[in-house]
């Protein structure tokens, strides 16, 4: 369902894209969405949400577009290594990222543009797919907070739930019928005022990066109707690595509007 009229202007890619993905998502899931008017209508902003599913970023598109927004995602290299698919990556304005490398911050130089740009750009600061055995969100990565700082532009966290029973965790083959209940809820702008007057040192980048997650797990705990635990899930304390295989190396292609920092 639109709730707002889109006002950015689409290109080729995005009126390929959206009718198979609608479609697709229609058919699959059905969706409450609660609060979506704090997601501005127009200028530069960034999304935030919690990560349980690798179908986080279409579910997410699907709110972010059918409130106005074209969404712009942080997105693996190595999916534009494929040359049909780069071209319409790029069509569809998504900023590619190789991580671990000095390129990286050339990525986060065209977030910081493309919020400054106007653009909406969705970050799930947690990095990937949350690890907690509960499904509740991580401790954050940085990259979110230093584009927010950077920008000044409105951060908006989204605590969500229920895209993991269409898409379990790293699992191969969806879910598909019946059809699966995705909720996102949409809270008010993170204040970040008074860290964004403040030296960029490591300690106020952190501040930020706690402050974003405990907007979202906030967010969960109401979505869920339950409680987070005290301390959130810390993959380096807890010894897992980027894919929670220890002998697996990371993959290259991660998912669209995974933290890369």
């Amino acid at each position: 369902m639109v709730v707002r009229k889109m006002q950015e202007r689409r290109n080729w890619a995005w009126h390929l894209a959206v009718p198979i993905v609608r479609s697709a998502l229609v058919a699959t899931t059905t969706h409450e969405w609660i609060g979506g008017e704090r997601i501005p209508e127009a200028g530069g902003c960034i999304i935030v949400l919690n990560h349980v599913s690798h179908v986080d970023p279409l579910t997410a598109a699907h709110l972010v577009y059918d409130h106005g927004r074209l969404p712009h995602y942080l997105a693996k290299s190595g999916l534009f290594r494929n040359k049909a698919l780069a071209s319409f990556l790029t069509a569809a304005g998504q900023i590619p990222v190789e991580r671990l490398s000095r390129n990286a911050a050339g990525a986060f130089d065209a977030a910081v543009a493309a919020v400054r740009g106007g653009k909406c750009v969705v970050v799930y600061p947690e990095g990937t797919i949350t690890r907690d055995p509960e499904g509740w969100p991580m401790t954050g990565k940085s990259g979110a907070a230093r584009i927010a700082l950077e920008t000044g532009c409105p951060v908006i966290p989204v605590g969500q739930w229920g895209a993991q029973q269409l898409l379990a965790p790293y699992a191969k083959m969806p879910d598909l019928f019946p059809r699966k209940l995705v909720t996102m809820l949409v809270g008010e702008p993170v204040d970040l005022s008074d860290l964004a007057a403040q030296p960029r040192s490591v300690a106020v980048i952190q501040q930020t990066t706690d402050r974003i997650m405990a907007a979202i797990t906030a967010l969960v705990e109401e979505v869920r109707g339950e409680t987070a635990p005290i301390e959130r899930f810390d993959m380096r304390r807890a010894g897992v690595r980027q894919t929670g295989n220890p002998n697996k190396p990371e993959p290259e292609n991660k998912i669209p509007g995974e933290d890369p920092s």
